[in-house]
């Protein structure tokens, strides 16, 4: 079986008393050899900062690319290009371009967005931060001083959103395949879905988008479900359909060890299944641990050479 893609989506610490131990998930996360690491950016700003340790910390500690999320909400033009200006300053050359959630605390119809209205304008505006930097970059020769070494610059690559069953504010049912191709059309390099419960969810959307004329790589999106508590959050965030199956075999079982297989079995089925079905790799939401998704890739087959941990057999 050749080599699958895969990758994983982390979150800044809280505290910096959380730091060292996402430092320490991104250290194993790193060892297995995902194709990147995305870092979630917190809805106005409120992680920024923090987001931007995180990178720098994969950037310069590991072998692994690391992936900025940017989100349109509260931005102004020059705050967002004030912001893409720092992440490329630090090396950063891949990004999640985000329309955004509103606030907490703020209705859906009031206004949030700021300048930026569409991920698509978000996209353009990152093309349009990096053309204006020089094209190319120099690095010193080693052994003679002043020499440099001159290279063309590395052009960004821009991901963007999709969503398999459609967007809870999609206003038509064909609305989140063509906010895709905008997307598209407006620089975005590659896909990531949100998450989905049945492999034909996603195998069915991207034959639409085919169709559509998508043509970048659909990265799946997946996420280990392991509480009840976990599968209540995540439907009330993405407007998801219940998954009947997987909710009452959460709630039957008694312990934590059970349900944490119980979410394994689900995403590592699942994981395989589109993979068959075509998926270009697999993109993993690891909530700041590394055991359960790296079992969950064992488990699907991707992660050939890594031993199931002792919890999940």
């Amino acid at each position: 079986m050749s080599r699958v893609p895969f990758s994983f989506e982390l979150y800044p610490p809280r505290s910096t008393a959380s730091a060292q131990a996402l430092h320490d998930t991104i250290d194993r996360l790193a060892e297995a050899g995902p194709d990147f690491l995305s870092v979630t950016y917190g809805a106005g700003g409120s992680t920024g900062g923090r987001s931007l340790d995180v990178l720098r910390y994969i950037r310069t500690r590991t072998d692994v690319e690391p992936l900025a999320h940017l989100t349109c909400v509260g931005n102004t033009y020059a705050g967002a290009a004030r912001l893409i200006r720092e992440f490329l300053d630090a090396g950063i050359l891949s990004f999640l371009a985000l329309r955004g959630d509103p606030p907490a605390g703020l209705d859906e119809g009031e206004s949030f967005l700021g300048d930026l209205e569409s991920s698509a304008q978000l996209v353009q505006l990152i093309d349009r931060v990096q053309a204006e930097r020089a094209p190319y970059e120099e690095s010193p020769v080693p052994g003679n001083p002043g020499a440099v070494r001159v290279a063309p610059r590395r052009r960004v690559n821009i991901a963007v959103a999709a969503f398999p069953n459609g967007h809870p504010r999609s206003a038509y049912s064909s609305q989140h395949v063509d906010a895709l191709l905008a997307k598209q059309a407006a620089g975005a390099t590659l896909a990531i879905t949100q998450l989905f419960f049945h492999p034909d969810h996603y195998l069915a959307f991207v034959e639409r988008a085919r169709r559509a004329g998508v043509t970048i790589p659909i990265l799946p999106g997946i996420m280990p479900i392991t509480s009840p508590a976990r599968l209540a959050r995540v439907l009330e965030l993405t407007g998801e359909e219940l998954p009947g199956e997987l909710s009452i075999a959460l709630e039957v079982e008694p312990t934590a060890e059970g349900r944490r297989q119980i979410g394994i079995d689900w995403a590592s089925d699942l994981a395989r299944e589109v993979v068959e079905g075509g998926a270009p790799g697999v993109h993993l939401y690891a909530f700041n641990q590394h055991e359960t998704v790296l079992d969950v890739l064992a488990q699907a087959g991707i992660l050939a050479d890594r031993c199931i941990s002792s919890a999940t057999k």
